[in-house]
């Protein structure tokens, strides 16, 4: 029996509408579409996939007459109205658990390739360019790695480090008593005090936007490397690069940039790009921390998993 049409307005993996319509759903794409296209649509629908391409506010669930459920492929909920939706009795679902392994492997392999000049040492080599002495790089173990917000990046970015006999903290304002094998539960003054690295495992809110600012790095007592894989937004650039020249940041690893758009594969440079890109000590990559292939599936799977649980 079918139970309704499911729109996909971003790609997934293809194991998606496959169980989708294995659970009865159709499913229908209209990857070429415009916001306004949907909006003419969208009433026909009973559920919506999306990654980042288009704003699910208000305006466009008062045109969901039918639409039950919104699957966002990925972890954020930032770009969905998640209390308009709720007030309307759609039910908002992602999937952070499907990318967190994804995450955790980026942030530790940035942070390796930080440690040990790999990017340079490679460009150098390339070049026919020998230095051992000016590539000596340091070691994970023996750090205080502060992990700011404790949810499932954050918790698989500790589980994978804690092979390298580093002391592991963190701190989740809307967690308590959740030390286990891998952390230790901190406050955010312990991180302030103690870290020597931090990585940034937050939503983007309100709450969080520019969060990590100059104010904020000024508050750690030591000199410290950052690791942001959260959303670029959480951390503001201009601060980041005045505190890598004052050497108070000693290197960064970013993922993301504040610079990106609502969908990730917009990126708007400005002059201010230039700076960071001059820093020597930062690890860059496009918004691909939790893009895997193997992610690609878990979080197509882990949609359709919860989909199923809504017994529609």
């Amino acid at each position: 029996m079918k139970k309704g049409k499911v729109l996909f307005i971003d790609t997934a993996h293809d194991e998606l509408a496959l169980r989708l319509e294995e659970q009865g759903f159709q499913c229908d794409y209209f990857y070429d579409f415009k916001r306004e296209d949907y909006l003419k649509i969208i009433g026909d629908y009973i559920g919506i996939i999306v990654r980042s391409k288009i704003k699910i506010d208000r305006y466009f669930l008062n045109e969901c007459t039918h639409l039950k459920f919104i699957g966002r492929v990925g972890a954020g909920m930032e770009n969905i109205d998640v209390k308009a939706a709720s007030e309307k009795g759609v039910v908002c679902i992602n999937a952070p658990e499907g990318n967190r392994d994804a995450v955790g492997e980026q942030a530790i392999g940035m942070l390796l390739a930080l440690f040990n000049n790999l990017l340079k040492a490679d460009a150098e080599v390339r070049n026919g360019i020998w230095i051992r002495e000016g590539n000596r790089g340091y070691e994970i173990g023996g750090k205080t790695i502060g992990i700011l917000g404790y949810g499932n990046t954050g918790m698989a970015t500790a589980k994978k480090l804690s092979g390298f006999d580093a002391n592991i903290l963190a701190y989740d304002k809307y967690k308590s008593n959740f030390s286990d094998d891998y952390v230790t539960e901190s406050s955010m003054d312990d991180l302030f005090e103690r870290c020597d690295i931090v990585s940034l495992h937050v939503p983007l809110t309100e709450e969080t936007k520019f969060m990590v600012n100059e104010e904020f790095l000024n508050r750690f007592r030591k000199d410290i490397y950052l690791i942001n894989t959260s959303r670029g937004k959480v951390l503001e650039t201009k601060a980041l690069v005045k505190k890598i020249g004052q050497g108070k940041v000693l290197g960064a690893c970013l993922d993301v940039l504040e610079y990106e758009g609502l969908s990730f594969e917009d990126v708007e440079l400005p002059s201010e790009f230039e700076g960071l890109i001059r820093q020597e000590r930062v690890v860059l990559s496009p918004h691909i921390a939790g893009w895997t292939h193997e992610s690609n599936f878990k979080m197509a799977a882990t949609i359709a998993r919860k989909v199923e649980e809504l017994s529609l």
